[in-house]
């Protein structure tokens, strides 16, 4: 993976094998405003999130146009936006912002957006039953537990089944799509996953989904664009909780679905999901859109400085011993997966869980022990540092945390308070 390979479009700092090589096309929506003559990092790119210069306005921030409905021309058409739930120039702008990080050769992917992450998930997997008529998704073993949560509670009624493996087993994902072959199936990837941080390896996973005829999706809200873009290893559609690194300031829902355009039989999947959104009518409202393209802006920054804090406490908890048992983090080189997040991650990722001796009540003693800056809290991907108890908040049934487990969303302060903080909760 540290070899030159010729690149889709951003200029990288560690080169990652490309699922297909497409020659660099300007993006149209930056062609106004941005140099053409050279390759642009995706940090360049997030900087100019949404700024799009037009005659009318030379703005260098994204507008926010609040209306609900457009005049229509003289013999009754018209000339763009028709209804906002149907589209909306600011959510346009966040859509085509959201294309071209995700895959930056023109024409190549499709985003829409959603008013929540699970807004998003559910739209996804009701595209696809509505095109193919059944659907069985094969999720990880280790994954956020509100997904099976809708499966069971809504989409089960619709006739959608699940079936769950080791994402980190190649034998188990293929004896999984083997037994599943008769059935449409969605192949469905997180990672890193949710709490333990395992990693799946994408180009792998994503060839083998391609081989057995499934739809290979990838929640990739714990590795935004800037850390890990899965279409470039073949991901048929990657989702995001906007609400998480995208927004980046804990003031705003949305989910993201942004679909290949290359990958076989994806365009309809893309026509199906924008149907979807615009039928449903679970849109994010322009004020939610001008956030996310305002924490689009920043967000290389802040991941950035996620990752390097988050770095240094996984391997102070792991140095410091004592109640703490167990460090789950990528960045590690004794992780299982360390060598697979090498290969597809250009950061090691801002959230970390570790566990300590003694299962849920220390646990919950030790997430109430610090001085106040790390809080106690749900979501993650804000400038704040979280701490949460996971098991206690998982579902009957479906909790896959251990219980002396705590998630750790690592935010941007200055790490030693971060440190100190860990350490008076642990003492």
């Amino acid at each position: 993976h540290h070899r030159p390979r010729e690149m889709i479009g951003f200029v990288r700092s560690r080169a990652i094998p490309m699922v297909r090589r497409v020659k660099f096309k300007p993006n149209p929506n930056l062609s106004q405003h941005l140099p053409q003559h050279h390759l642009l990092h995706i940090d360049s790119v997030l900087s100019h999130a949404g700024i799009v210069p037009t005659a009318e306005s030379k703005g260098l921030s994204p507008t926010i146009d609040p209306s609900t409905t457009f005049e229509r021309e003289k013999d009754g058409s018209f000339r763009g936006d028709v209804y906002s739930r149907l589209s909306n120039p600011t959510r346009t702008a966040l859509e085509s912002a959201l294309s071209s990080i995700e895959s930056p050769a023109p024409g190549s992917c499709q985003t829409s957006t959603f008013s929540s992450g699970m807004a998003a998930v559910h739209a996804l997997i009701s595209s696809h039953l509505r095109l193919h008529k059944a659907t069985h998704l094969i999720l990880p073993d280790d994954c956020y537990h509100g997904v099976p949560y809708q499966l069971d509670a809504v989409l089960s009624s619709a006739g959608v089944t699940w079936s769950h493996c080791d994402m980190t087993d190649e034998a188990a994902v293929s004896e999984a799509l083997a037994q599943n072959a008769q059935t449409p199936t969605i192949l469905w990837l997180e990672t890193p996953s949710n709490p333990l941080c395992r990693v799946s390896d994408l180009s792998l996973l994503c060839s083998l989904g391609s081989e057995a005829g499934a739809t290979t999706v990838v929640d990739s809200t714990w590795s935004p664009p800037c850390v890990t873009r899965p279409l470039e290893h073949g991901a048929d559609a990657v989702l995001h909780s906007a609400t998480k690194y995208m927004g980046g300031h804990s003031d705003v829902l949305m989910g993201t679905v942004t679909c290949s355009l290359l990958t076989p039989g994806q365009e309809r999947m893309a026509s199906a999901v924008r149907d979807t959104q615009g039928a449903v009518g679970s849109v994010p409202g322009p004020f939610d859109c001008f956030l996310v393209l305002r924490g689009l802006r920043s967000m290389h920054v802040r991941v950035e400085r996620s990752c390097q804090n988050a770095m240094r406490l996984a391997k102070y908890l792991k140095g410091r011993g004592g109640k703490v048992r167990k460090v789950h983090y990528p960045g590690l080189e004794d992780h299982p997966q360390h060598e697979v997040a090498k290969g597809q991650m250009s950061m090691f990722g801002g959230m970390l869980s570790f566990e300590v001796e003694g299962g849920r009540e220390a646990a919950m003693a030790v997430a109430g022990g610090g001085g106040g800056l790390v809080k106690r809290a749900t979501s993650l991907g804000g400038t704040e540092t979280l701490i949460e108890h996971r098991a206690s908040i998982e579902p009957e049934g479906r909790v896959v945390s251990p219980e002396g487990l705590l998630r750790v969303s690592v935010g941007i302060e200055r790490f030693e308070d971060i440190r100190d903080d860990f350490e008076r909760m642990l003492q």
